[in-house]
């Protein structure tokens, strides 16, 4: 086997260069031939300027009818799940009337499922509880979808991507779906798409919901708003950084989980078990009627997984039989529909040509202070 050169493999764009016969390029291994581990193989070039593209083009994936999208929803057909989701998460018009359209059809079909947000604090190790939290859930015969919030995304490429990779085990089961967060720009986008795909999702047949919220802040608030029940992870011998942001986000959970609770860390992870249930003996619980707890449990091993979802059980048990679940839902809905409102009213004001026209007048003239704010802010609105 003679091999070619690096030098000699080069060659412009403009001109096709083929080796001769026998000849192979540099950087085959020497025991490529006859071994089938190797999977290249060289094969010689037209001689006329490159690769010859096929003049057909691909296929054009054929565009669902709201019947067909409907139907495979409901029948779990994964391929038109992803594709609902897709459109659903579409800016387009058309595309959102017929996401509109075929949301009334699944309305009667939702509304059955557990709705778990799960949040945790950097280094919290969420992606490898939420696989093994859902491990078990298909294990017990549940089916689990899992979602996410990350406005981020669409800016840094999120993590959600790599929370997929991770949850390798998970997504491979066919009782199991990840969908990564969509690509909204911002919470708001990010939130209206989840809600309407957590909803899909409940149609589709999933009876435990989970979303994922990436990062700690507002994404907390807005999960909370679209769940029934908030899952926060902890950890043993987080940063004096970490200790402003626990407060805020403790309040809003129904369930503390300190995770990574196994081998020498177990002793430190009880520690900060006995910790968290002092805290939260002081603050009072998000959901009323409810004690909340905080929990052991290992990704790793297993160990505590099945009483988080123990835990999970009775929660719902006692908000269902408390009625404070139906109300919590009901609430969530008028609330969301009053957000949705005033969206919808901002981006009209600012699409309002009388007020684009003006609006750079009307700033220069706030920040010099030669009109007041709020005169300025009557006047705009008055143009609209």
């Amino acid at each position: 086997m003679t091999r070619s050169s690096p030098d000699s493999s080069r060659h412009s764009h403009d001109h096709a260069h083929s080796l001769p016969a026998g000849e192979v390029p540099d950087w085959v291994p020497d025991n490529a031939v006859g071994n089938r581990a190797f999977a290249t193989r060289i094969v010689q070039g037209t001689g006329k300027g490159g690769a010859v593209a096929s003049s057909s083009a691909a296929p054009r994936r054929r565009t669902l009818t709201l019947d067909e999208y409907e139907q495979g929803v409901l029948a779990c057909n994964p391929t038109v799940l992803g594709r609902a989701i897709t459109l659903i998460e579409s800016n387009a018009a058309p595309h959102q009337e017929l996401a509109q359209q075929l949301l009334a059809r699944l309305l009667p079909h939702t509304g059955r499922a557990r709705r778990i947000g799960i949040t945790g604090i950097p280094g919290a190790g969420k992606s490898t509880f939420i696989e093994a939290f859902g491990t078990h859930l298909t294990g017990l015969g549940h089916r689990v979808a899992v979602l996410a919030i990350d406005p981020s995304s669409s800016l840094t490429g999120g993590s959600i991507l790599g929370d997929k990779v991770r949850m390798e085990k998970l997504s491979q089961h066919p009782a199991a779906f990840i969908r990564p967060s969509p690509s909204g720009g911002s919470l708001g986008g990010v939130a209206r798409k989840t809600r309407e795909a957590v909803l899909v999702c409940e149609a589709a047949g999933y009876d435990v919901v989970i979303v994922e919220t990436v990062g700690v802040g507002q994404n907390e608030v807005t999960v909370r708003s679209m769940v029934d029940y908030f899952l926060v992870l902890m950890i043993s011998g987080a940063g004096d950084e970490i200790q402003g942001i626990k407060k805020g986000v403790i309040e809003l959970a129904d369930t503390l989980v300190v995770n990574k609770a196994d081998g020498d860390n177990l002793p430190r992870a009880t520690l900060a078990q006995a910790e968290m249930k002092r805290v939260l003996h002081i603050l009072k619980a998000h959901t009323e009627g409810w004690e909340v707890p905080a929990l052991l449990a290992s990704s790793l091993t297993g160990q505590g997984v099945p009483e988080v979802w123990k835990t999970t059980e009775a929660y719902f048990e006692a908000t269902t039989a408390s009625g404070a679940l139906r109300e919590r839902r009901r609430t969530q809905a008028i609330e969301w529909m009053h957000t949705l409102i005033n969206e919808s009213l901002r981006t009209r004001f600012y699409q309002k040509p009388s007020v684009q026209a003006r609006l750079s007048e009307f700033e220069t003239a706030v920040a010099d202070g030669k009109k007041p704010v709020l005169a300025a802010a009557l006047e705009l609105l008055g143009e609209s």
